[in-house]
């Protein structure tokens, strides 16, 4: 689950992380208010979307104008930027063409800037350790960092029974550079980092740019997190923070119905049980020419009820020009995912290809539910067999 940067530094805060004073603003009148309760001189106005390169990023509605973050020396200045911004369309790298609407602005106090670094804190699967990635290259894409100079990119990994030593800290601290007032408040701002990491149960926490202050503070100028979604249950908190305005709607509603979805950019859509027959799936339908729109995983255990908003889901994408049911009865019983099938055809007058291939439990009489059902439904008699009928089946729909 992704969160917005005021969200985030609201939470770092609590654990001890430096960041400017900053003030959430849903309105132009509560940009203003927010403008009039900070020290001043300088604010900085930020559109808030879960995505990054807002700076850079250009406006629908004025492209050649500024982007969405905006640096103010009066309150009427911070009235103006936040009129420009508030329900226009922000278009950045991150969110691709279609861009994200801002309903929702960050005015923050301005700070003096000595120096900007990079800095994150990621689970490393490879070796199943937290670490941290810093790099004196702030401000600035890592990944474009990480591509052309990787060695400005320094990683300690965390050992988990040990947990963050005060050794790590100054492993960073040194590497970055730190000396004196700065090196202490780094060790302390690392320290902190790596506890609201691991408490909150963060998946990434990243901040870009980490600054140091004319003061020799070291802080938080940005701040992006992500969570485990499996472990919101225990973190109510961070869950009330979930924007679902941000989110893909069918994603959303996947998520209330305990599915695993996720929009790609193809055409064929794919409903399967199991997290791995789901990637076979969507390996063979590129293998035969095709292109997935969507990883959609029921689960084992899916109901008539869950089946049917999977279906639905898939054909609400208006990309879909074909799909592919591809269940493996274990569990799962292949007379429910059939009559799911059906139901969820009818309700949303079914007008692509539809190929379903079954085996396991109840095959039989899925497969005859399925013949008996009236609708034009493809049978296949293997994975290969479904994912060549499916992609020659999606060309001459695109074709007719």
């Amino acid at each position: 689950m992704n969160i917005h940067e005021y969200q985030a530094k609201t939470l770092l805060k609590k654990y001890g992380v430096a960041v400017p004073d900053g003030i959430a603003a849903m309105s132009v009148d509560d940009a203003v208010k927010a403008a009039g309760q900070l020290p001043g001189p300088l604010y900085v106005v930020k559109a808030q979307i879960h995505a990054g390169g807002r700076g850079a990023g250009k406006f629908k509605n004025n492209p050649a104008g500024k982007g969405g973050v905006r640096l103010c020396k009066t309150a009427d200045e911070v009235k103006a930027a936040a009129e420009a911004m508030l329900g226009q369309v922000l278009v950045t790298k991150q969110t691709g063409p279609e861009g994200k609407e801002v309903q929702r602005l960050y005015v923050t106090d301005g700070v003096d800037i000595k120096k900007e670094y990079y800095c994150s804190v990621v689970l490393d699967r490879a070796t199943s350790r937290v670490t941290f990635m810093a790099s004196t290259e702030g401000g600035m894409d890592i990944e474009e960092v990480a591509e052309k100079h990787p060695e400005k990119i320094i990683k300690v990994a965390i050992d988990p029974v040990a947990g963050f030593q005060p050794y790590h800290a100054r492993q960073l601290a040194f590497a970055l550079g730190f000396e004196g007032a700065a090196n202490k408040s780094a060790i302390k701002f690392f320290t902190a980092l790596y506890k609201a990491f691991v408490e909150l149960d963060a998946s990434i926490v990243e901040i870009n740019p980490l600054i140091v202050t004319d003061k020799d503070e070291v802080v938080a100028l940005d701040a992006k997190m992500n969570f485990d979604d499996n472990a919101l249950f225990r973190q109510t908190e961070v869950a009330a923070m979930r924007d679902e305005s941000e989110e893909d709607e069918k994603e959303t509603i996947a998520k209330n119905y305990d599915l695993s979805y996720v929009a790609l950019d193809g055409n064929i859509g794919c409903m399967v049980n199991g997290a791995g027959l789901a990637m076979a799936t969507m390996d063979i339908i590129k293998l035969y020419g095709g292109e997935p729109a969507n990883f959609l995983d029921v689960g084992g255990g899916a109901n008539k009820e869950k089946v049917t908003a999977a279906f639905k889901i898939i054909l609400a994408d208006p990309k879909v020009k074909g799909v592919l049911v591809n269940i493996f009865g274990g569990i799962m019983k292949c007379d429910i995912i059939a009559e799911g099938i059906i139901a969820a055809a009818k309700e949303v007058s079914l007008a692509v290809p539809l190929v379903v291939r079954l085996e396991g439990t109840n095959v039989e009489q899925g497969k005859q539910i399925l013949s008996q059902s009236g609708l034009a439904i493809i049978p296949a008699d293997n994975l290969a067999d479904a994912a060549r009928k499916v992609v020659e089946a999606t060309r001459q729909a695109l074709a007719a």
